[in-house]
């Protein structure tokens, strides 16, 4: 990494330093703009090679000097035990966030350095200097240490962020579940409550609210275990079965949700001899959420259509609706976490971001086709391993 230029006469490294400090920081600064999207900062200007820099003189000219107490006390001793305990240790450390702070990589951190190492060889070259084998030493060690300090610090407290995204995310999350759980339970004891005092029939409007509220809680439930299935990575428990029993088991459980909703649901048959591999319980979860999804952005008394078939080697899956429809980029949108396309803003927004990654899961893929104005359909597209006899 370091050249030794053999020359007949020794020149001081601090005096070399002191003597071409800011040549070497315009090459330093010159590599850095170099880099793609990257460039010299005013805290990198004030803060970083310029900091080292004079630490590394200092520590220089204590060596010469003997005091090799004063020259640990600047830069650290070199098997890197007392970390943090010199000024240039501390100096690195705030450097290191300092960089974190501006987007760079870690191997950003260590390339600031290695631009310095990089700029007093070659300088050194084009000057004809020549430095001692313990200078080199010298600034090898206070490299390492420098590297090590910012290193650690940029590692450490890009952790503590990233475990705070996740930990915002998590609670945002629980957020959102509680507050519709409990809307979906307050709904339904109120209900009961109406129709205990009431006298009234189950099979009246207070009825009807008390079944969408039991819906609601019986999607949300299905919806969060398939998400905490797929996040956790849980093994799949996949098996053979039929696309036709699937189909009907569908339509079952979204016949209550279609008349709640006074949609109509059509089914469209299903070859008989179809059979599908794959998690019964996640590719329940993910087409329920289609047709949850369907029945909210129907227009008013809609068609809600499920229809299931063999394409080549493929089994597809498709709910169609003929709501609004969505634009290009409303369509690009749609499976991301929390995101709501249409008016009807009820809801986390998280079901189609689920029901992709429990497709996905199990090795297929969830799309949507759409023209604004003319509904949408969603496909699930399951690859060649989901099979017909």
């Amino acid at each position: 990494m370091f050249l030794i230029i053999e020359i007949a006469e020794n020149v001081m490294m601090h005096v070399f330093l002191a003597e071409n400090r800011a040549e070497l920081e315009r090459r330093c600064r010159e590599k850095v703009g170099k880099r793609p999207q990257r460039f010299s900062t005013e805290i990198q200007l004030r803060e970083g090679i310029p900091i080292f820099l004079d630490q590394l003189t200092r520590t220089l000219k204590a060596e010469e000097a003997g005091k090799m107490a004063q020259s640990l006390a600047i830069s650290g001793p070199a098997d890197g035990e007392a970390l943090a305990t010199s000024e240039l240790a501390d100096s690195a450390t705030m450097h290191g966030w300092q960089l974190l702070a501006l987007g760079y990589s870690v191997g950003q951190v260590v390339h600031d350095y290695g631009d310095l190492c990089q700029a007093i060889s070659d300088l050194a070259v084009a000057q004809g200097e020549q430095f001692s084998v313990e200078e080199f030493r010298t600034l090898n060690r206070c490299l390492d240490n420098g590297i090590a300090e910012a290193v650690t610090e940029f590692t450490q407290r890009r952790d503590v962020l990233i475990a705070n995204e996740q930990a915002l995310a998590l609670n945002q999350r629980i957020g959102h579940f509680a507050h519709e759980l409990r809307n979906h339970l307050g709904t339904a004891s109120l209900a009961v409550t109406a129709l205990r005092q009431g006298g009234m029939g189950l099979s009246g409007a207070t009825g009807a609210v008390l079944d969408r509220s039991l819906v609601g809680l019986r999607t949300l439930i299905d919806r969060s275990l398939a998400q905490v299935r797929v996040e956790a990575g849980l093994s799949l428990q996949r098996s053979v079965f039929s696309l036709n029993h699937f189909i009907s088991e569908l339509r079952y459980l979204a016949s209550l949700e279609a008349d709640l909703t006074r949609c109509t649901l059509i089914v469209e048959a299903v070859a008989p001899l179809l059979r599908i591999d794959a998690d019964k319980d996640l590719l329940l979860s993910a087409a329920g959420n289609l047709l949850q999804n369907a029945f909210k952005f129907a227009a008013p008394n809609g068609t809600v259509v499920l229809r299931a078939y063999a394409s080549g080697e493929h089994i597809k899956i498709e709910v169609e609706d003929n709501g609004a429809g969505l634009s290009p980029q409303a369509a690009d949108d749609m499976f991301l976490p929390f995101t709501q396309g249409g008016a009807n803003k009820a809801g986390r927004g998280l079901g189609l971001s689920i029901a992709r990654r429990s497709v996905e899961a199990n090795g297929g893929t969830l799309s949507v086709e759409s023209v604004l104005g003319h509904g949408c359909v969603f496909i699930i597209d399951l690859p060649a391993a989901t099979f017909a006899i």
